[in-house]
């Protein structure tokens, strides 16, 4: 077939390393100057693959579709040109000290959901991520040193969680290198979509037929899909000799605190979530909020430097769920909100699974 794809986020970049590989000619159209230019939200974001702590604020299908996005990104980046980092070690749910009621009942309602899902034995036939077999597992309490055996730079905490088998993965290089593996699709840049129809998207050039099209434009996709921005800003911060091995996220009374390694000296920290639709550059008060966290559970931060901070907007449907619309000749994917790198994987199989069986 011929398939044009509207938006080459995330998304975008996956259905044309997935159509082309099944042998479709690919036509990709996006806004952007060129496959480095950093508009969609897919390269504002720390990574982090983690189904059971998403189920704080999502429903059972994210969860699944996080589980099978676990067993999809090792298959994936093994088949890119280009190397891409990524881990299934687990992370860690922490809290301080006068904390624990906020901390106690995230962790309390993971465990609700899960013993929900299990008692429904939805999770009998999920494998944990990186070969291992066997559930996934709720939080799990450490006790004594085993913080400090599994993380030696995190000293502020007095409470802390496993999460076994949660992984994470280098978006910057992952949307590098989707781009690269997709040899053979057609980058249409500087070329923005505005409507889209069931074989149709029209463009600046007019309208181009195709035998199928996928919307996967995020907020673009307005107004055919009730889509909206919801900001959120994260720093990168170089701490030259630190141990850090998992992701970690610090469970607080007020905003959730999240802090993801990447190689070789890289902390990445956010988790700001503003209902805001301003592109502009870090605010004053998510820099003083996030950065003073991230130093309360790893004090040898202090010393860290901030090479890097970025904002953007994650694209969300009114229920922060994400949604795939199918019929013929046209297939739209969007919602996918704070859980883009846990579910893009899934979801564009799931829309494949529809078109190309």
């Amino acid at each position: 077939m011929k398939v044009g794809v509207a938006g080459a986020g995330l998304l975008g970049r996956l259905l044309a390393l997935r159509l082309r590989e099944r042998g479709h000619e690919v036509h990709v159209f996006d806004p952007a100057p060129d496959a480095q230019a950093r508009g969609a939200a897919g390269w504002t974001a720390a990574g982090m693959l983690s189904p059971v702590a998403e189920l704080e604020c999502a429903d059972e299908n994210v969860f699944r579709l996080g589980l099978r996005t676990l067993e999809l990104w090792p298959q994936i980046l093994a088949r890119l040109p280009q190397p891409v980092e990524y881990a299934f070690d687990g992370s860690l749910l922490l809290a301080h000290r006068g904390d624990e009621g906020a901390a106690r009942r995230t962790v309390d309602l993971l465990d609700k959901k899960m013993g929900a899902l299990d008692s429904r034995r939805s999770l009998t036939s999920a494998p944990a991520a990186g070969g291992n077999d066997g559930p996934a597992v709720g939080p799990k309490l450490l006790a004594g040193t085993q913080l400090e055996e599994l993380e030696p730079a995190v000293q502020g905490p007095a409470h802390a969680w496993l999460l076994p088998h949660e992984g994470r993965i280098h978006c910057v290089q992952a949307m590098q290198a989707l781009h690269a593996g997709a040899e053979g699709s057609h980058w249409h840049w500087n070329a923005r979509v505005d409507e889209v129809s069931p074989g149709m998207l029209r463009t600046d050039h007019g309208a181009l037929r195709f035998d199928h099209v996928f919307d996967v434009r995020g907020t673009g996709a307005r107004p055919q899909l009730p889509v909206r921005g919801v900001r959120g800003e994260i720093f990168w911060l170089q701490a030259r000799g630190l141990s850090l091995t998992r992701p970690l996220r610090l469970l607080h009374p007020r905003h959730r605190v999240y802090l993801v390694p990447r190689a070789p000296d890289i902390v990445v920290v956010g988790a700001s979530e503003i209902e805001s639709e301003d592109r502009s550059p870090v605010s004053l008060r998510s820099t003083v909020e996030l950065l003073a966290a991230a130093h309360s559970v790893i004090p040898e931060l202090a010393e860290a430097r901030i090479v890097h901070s970025e904002s953007n907007l994650r694209p969300a449907l009114p229920d922060n769920l994400p949604r795939v619309e199918h019929g013929a000749g046209l297939t739209r994917i969007n919602g996918l909100f704070r859980h883009g790198w846990l579910i893009a994987p899934a979801l564009v199989e799931q829309a494949l699974q529809e078109i190309d069986p």
